[in-house]
């Protein structure tokens, strides 16, 4: 968070304090005191739209329902949007309900249409490769033991022997070009510039298809997806009722939105991946741990599995001490745990307060002291310069004679030891493991240094 008068590239990060007691972690569980599942899905803010919510909510008091959502792979990493879907597949597998996840190799090699222009289509290769990293991503949140274990399937299964011909004939067919039309990501597309071409056109009836496919096959009745999906998820009820002649059910979660309007998990105009080598958990948690007091509630819904009563107490201490950021540290290590581990979890927590003073660099787990460092802004350096240069190519300061004068008054620390010569400069009693060093500037002012040969 920027401060007023900090130089330009400072980094600067909220943390917590140091617990001798660490918090322990929620169990997954569905919430006893709702009096259903669907009840507890809307508390948590998870269905905007629905079919027939008082139908499905009977089928899922008669249960077990079959239910499904699919995941398409255009990247090699699912991200916090589908974080959501995953959450809500597996609070409806706790309520006993059986999950399927699809995992789009037909419908990833063409793409949802985007709102503006064309996709760039993915080789087969590429494609195959995203399956098997999407599928094992999935797996990990869904257990796959007992009566409703996880089932995972690829549409390629099915869609890459239908000939061109039985699509038309046995798909086509039941589609109205004026409702296709009329859908809001093509309407979009039309009114742009770009168009839209028939491949990402016939999307719609692709995963209408995938729908009717996993009834026929599996007995799915349920399909979730996001808000903007829901086109396409009414596309594959209708489709169910035109050719079998039953109903089905469908539900679309909201897209998650910040309170100022901006695009949830959005960081500088990247996506925040749950895979760790796209996004490390130290800046996962950090994203978690800055989140703004008016979302952090609605985060702890979503995301957590903290009963209704914890999240109303976290809320209490957001209204009344919000100082103490409570919530979002509570948030940050839950949503931390589920997607990296535990371990990993306990380690960027650590890492968290000891860069700003609240404990031993030198006793981090060597990994996530990289990976924190690596989220500050940072230079290179040898042994023997002097630190108050080395503290001006960071930025942290506009020029060596402020770090000079910033020194002399006791307000720069190099690995959160205070430095008060002004002519320090760089050791090697000072370099962490993996040849870094830590720099700060008063409390919350930090950078990281590489210390070459």
């Amino acid at each position: 968070m920027p401060r007023g008068r900090e130089a330009p590239g400072a980094q600067t990060r909220r943390t917590g304090t140091v617990t001798e007691n660490p918090i322990e972690l929620a169990p997954q569980r569905i919430d006893d005191s709702f009096d259903s599942i669907v009840d507890e899905l809307q508390w948590r803010g998870l269905i905007s739209v629905s079919t027939d919510l008082d139908a499905l909510r009977q089928a899922l008091a008669e249960g077990p329902v079959r239910y499904y959502c699919g995941f398409d792979p255009t990247a090699g990493s699912l991200h916090l949007g589908h974080l959501v879907q995953l959450l809500l597949l597996r609070r409806l597998q706790l309520a006993g309900n059986i999950p399927y996840a699809l995992v789009g190799g037909a419908t990833g090699l063409i793409g949802d249409p985007r709102p503006t222009a064309e996709r760039t289509l993915n080789s087969r290769d590429q494609v195959a490769e995203w399956v098997v990293r999407i599928r094992d991503q999935v797996s990990g949140y869904l257990g796959d033991e007992g009566e409703n274990a996880l089932h995972v399937v690829d549409n390629l299964d099915w869609t890459a022997p239908l000939s061109a011909i039985d699509f038309l004939r046995d798909l086509g067919k039941h589609f109205r070009v004026g409702q296709m039309l009329a859908k809001e990501a093509v309407a979009k597309r039309l009114r742009s510039e770009a168009g839209i071409s028939y491949t990402e056109f016939s999307y719609q009836i692709l995963q209408a298809n995938d729908f009717l496919q996993l009834y026929r096959r599996e007995g799915v009745t349920l399909q979730t997806g996001g808000q903007d999906q829901w086109g396409n998820l009414v596309g594959g009820v209708d489709l169910i009722r035109r050719v079998e002649q039953v109903g089905v059910h469908a539900i679309g979660s909201p897209l998650i939105t910040n309170s100022d309007g901006t695009k949830f998990g959005k960081s500088e105009g990247n996506a925040i991946w749950i895979d760790p080598e796209l996004t490390s958990p130290y800046a996962f948690y950090q994203f978690w741990l800055n989140t703004e007091d008016a979302d952090v509630v609605e985060r702890l819904k979503v995301f957590t599995f903290l009963t209704r009563a914890e999240i109303e107490e976290l809320a209490r201490q957001v209204a009344e001490e919000p100082y103490r950021r409570a919530a979002q540290r509570r948030l940050a290590l839950e949503v931390t745990a589920l997607v990296h581990g535990e371990t990993a979890a306990r380690n960027v927590v650590r890492a968290s307060e000891a860069l700003f003073g609240d404990g031993d660099l030198r006793a981090l787990d060597p990994a996530t002291l990289g990976q924190a460092l690596d989220e500050l802004p940072g230079t290179g350096a040898a042994l023997g310069d002097p630190i108050a240069r080395v503290l001006a190519d960071t930025g942290v300061v506009r020029s060596v004679s402020e770090a000079r004068r910033a020194i002399g008054q006791g307000g720069v620390y190099v690995d959160n030891v205070r430095v008060t010569d002004p002519e320090a400069t760089l050791d090697a009693d000072m370099v962490l493991p993996g040849g870094r060093v830590l720099l700060r500037r008063g409390r919350r002012t930090l950078a990281g240094v590489r210390v070459g040969d």
